[in-house]
């Protein structure tokens, strides 16, 4: 497969939403298992435990809130990675709001996936009668940053995590 042109770059490119299976969280630490995805999300590849928890509590979102951070496929069913919306899981930042997120291996990087799918996950929020989304995203995490201005999102507020680390938190109305 080769690498999309600058004009190819900017089709929309297909991408497919499931709810999480259980062979999922072995498709996520595979995927994610690579310093440049993980460097925003703690800097080191986790745990598989960590994702047979994750993809179960996210079966749990979809089954309780209609959506869910689903696992994203490309046109021949590959797992790139996650992208969707759940509840903010912490006890600091946006309390009861639906955080929107995404998370790509480092393969899917720069072929507009991310967008795509984020762009789908907000028309699938909006039906499930969700009005507005964050996104919680690092501070130097231009990647995602890029992603919440091609939705349309604005910054709402920057704020510092527990661990001392700053970060953004982007809005919008649906």
């Amino acid at each position: 497969m080769t690498s999309p042109t600058p004009s190819t770059a900017e089709h929309t490119p297909v991408v497919k939403l499931r709810v999480p299976t259980e062979e999922d969280a072995y498709a996520w630490h595979r995927v994610f298992d690579h310093p440049e995805v993980m460097e925003f999300h703690g800097g080191r590849t986790a745990e598989l435990s960590v994702y047979e928890e994750l993809t179960a509590r996210q079966r749990r979102h979809d089954a309780e809130h209609g959506f869910c951070l689903w696992t994203m496929l490309d046109e021949d069913d590959q797992v790139l990675g996650f992208t969707g919306a759940q509840p903010w899981p912490h006890a600091w930042g946006p309390e009861g709001a639906i955080e929107i997120g995404w998370r790509l291996g480092r393969a899917a990087w720069g072929r507009g996936y991310a967008t795509a799918a984020a762009r789908t996950t907000l028309e699938r929020v909006r039906a499930a009668g969700v009005s507005e989304v964050v996104a919680m995203v690092a501070a130097g995490n231009e990647r995602s940053i890029a992603v919440t201005r091609r939705l349309g999102m604005e910054l709402a507020e920057t704020f510092t995590t527990p661990t001392g680390k700053t970060g953004y938190c982007f809005k919008l109305a649906l």
